[in-house]
């Protein structure tokens, strides 16, 4: 599938909002948004997109791969399932989760063993800016991974592989960048349009006073 095709998926299955007025994690606002929460409830379309992934890594004998929890446990595990069937090898499925202190990411015990010595493929949904893809990377290979690449389905922000902890290979399944104002010039606002507070961060922005 080409990045249209991906995109058209992405808008049948209602995960893309236009025509809005909402603020992005790193505060600037915009009005387009992309809801990865409205993807993983589609098991057909991700097996599709998921494939894409797995094609691209085909070639690199991945022997795990690892995504952020909790939606990035089905990328995980379709990517997984993809590359066994097209490499005809065994590949392990785990997850890495936040840490007591909200902000880093660990590896269970359990999990790590399989990762030590391994070549592992960290996959995650959408880069915005990509904070959460590299925490998984640095503690994957904290926890003895060879870190072969990071796929994705959105790079909305253009992050570069050395915005992710300088991983080999960076690779979207969409490449586009989302129009995006810091909120002093935000014309939306000037116009008067109301945030949206069902995704993204326009509540909190709102509960400021902004």
């Amino acid at each position: 599938m080409n990045e249209q095709e991906i995109i058209d998926l992405l808008k049948k299955m209602g995960a893309i909002i236009t025509d809005s007025h909402v603020v992005y994690t790193s505060g600037q606002h915009g009005e387009t948004y992309v809801n990865k929460y409205a993807i993983y409830p589609h098991v057909r379309e991700m097996l599709e997109v998921c494939e894409g992934i797995a094609v691209q890594f085909a070639n690199n004998g991945i022997e795990v791969v690892i995504a952020p929890a909790l939606g990035g446990i089905i990328l995980s595990q379709w990517v997984a399932y993809h590359l066994i069937d097209i490499m005809g090898s065994k590949v392990l499925s785990i997850y890495a989760e936040k840490a007591d202190d909200g902000e880093s990411f660990i590896i269970k015990p359990c999990h790590a063993k399989l990762l030590a010595g391994k070549k592992t493929l960290v996959v995650d949904d959408v880069l915005t800016p990509g904070d959460t893809a590299k925490k998984v990377v640095e503690a994957a290979r904290a926890a003895g991974g060879n870190v072969i690449g990071l796929g994705v389905l959105w790079n909305l922000c253009d992050v570069t592989p050395q915005d992710v902890a300088d991983v080999p290979e960076l690779f979207a399944l969409v490449n586009t960048t989302l129009a995006a104002w810091d909120a002093e010039k935000c014309p939306l606002c000037r116009q008067g349009v109301p945030v949206n507070t069902d995704v993204g961060r326009g509540k909190e922005y709102l509960a400021r006073g902004l």
